[in-house]
């Protein structure tokens, strides 16, 4: 990687992360949330010495030091309630502390998972925003050459003026594990933030979400000789029934036997 004439005397660009409580999605218990970790990974390759980790929310959540555990000293938390939304903290403390490149995941594991926090952050700061990165190829002076992850495996190399925000992709390079003891060791340096609660979002009720029914027959074509084939052959009746000529009540029951075995209702 090629580094050079950048930001600050040090010669090295000032990166911040923003990190996030994860949420297992088997055991629903508190982790590093994946792609904050790849977001982290990435900036840790990039300038160690010049990156800050920033969170806004509980500075006594134990999950936090998963993050330290990575090899970082120190990391910063924006002190507010679950009720608050973390915009306003944010954009107030990235103001007053600038920072050449912001890195945060596409979206958080829990929560709303909008997705918006990058955009609204680059709106509000002004500042360019590139979606769905995988890596940072080069920074010479004020210009950085991403390489962009688009769908099905392709990569585009793109070009953009520093300062910027970026989401870090899935595809990213696979985060370090997390050292107990370097997690131990490291300190939260917990802040005060504006606190402003979202009064929407506290109206809402959230309950988890049910299990889709299963889809009918669903074809594993791979191309489209395939589909076509599977649309347009005979197949075998197999325990099928007739429900002609029969009354709406038997053509209910039958409908909803078979619904049934098929598991869409129980």
């Amino acid at each position: 990687m090629n580094i050079s004439n950048n930001a600050n005397d040090s010669g090295i660009a000032k990166i911040t992360t923003l990190v996030s409580i994860g949420l297992h999605p088997k055991s629903q218990r508190g982790r590093r949330a994946d792609q904050d970790a790849k977001a982290l990974e990435l900036a840790l390759n990039l300038a160690p010495e010049q990156l800050e980790v920033l969170h806004a929310g509980n500075p006594r959540e134990s999950v936090l030091r998963q993050y330290l555990g990575m090899g970082m000293d120190q990391l910063t938390v924006l002190d507010h309630p679950h009720e608050a939304d973390a915009i306003p903290a944010l954009i107030e403390y990235l103001t007053e502390n600038h920072a050449d490149i912001i890195f945060t995941g596409i979206k958080a594991e829990q929560g709303e998972s909008s997705g918006m926090t990058p955009y609204l952050i680059a709106e509000q700061l002004k500042l360019p925003m590139v979606p769905n990165i995988a890596a940072i190829k080069s920074i010479n002076g004020r210009t950085a050459e991403i390489l962009q992850a688009l769908p099905r495996g392709q990569r585009r190399l793109i070009k953009v003026q520093m300062p910027f925000v970026a989401s870090v992709d899935s595809a990213a390079a696979a985060p370090r594990q997390s050292a107990f003891g370097k997690a131990k060791r490291g300190a939260i340096n917990d802040q005060d933030a504006t606190i402003n609660i979202d009064k929407v979002r506290a109206c809402w009720h959230a309950q988890p979400a049910k299990k889709r029914p299963k889809r009918l027959k669903v074809m594993k074509a791979k191309t489209a000789a395939d589909r076509f084939k599977a649309a347009t052959a005979s197949s075998k009746n197999e325990g099928g029934s007739v429900i002609e000529n029969k009354s709406p009540a038997e053509a209910a029951k039958a409908i909803y036997d078979l619904l049934v075995a098929e598991k869409v209702v129980k």
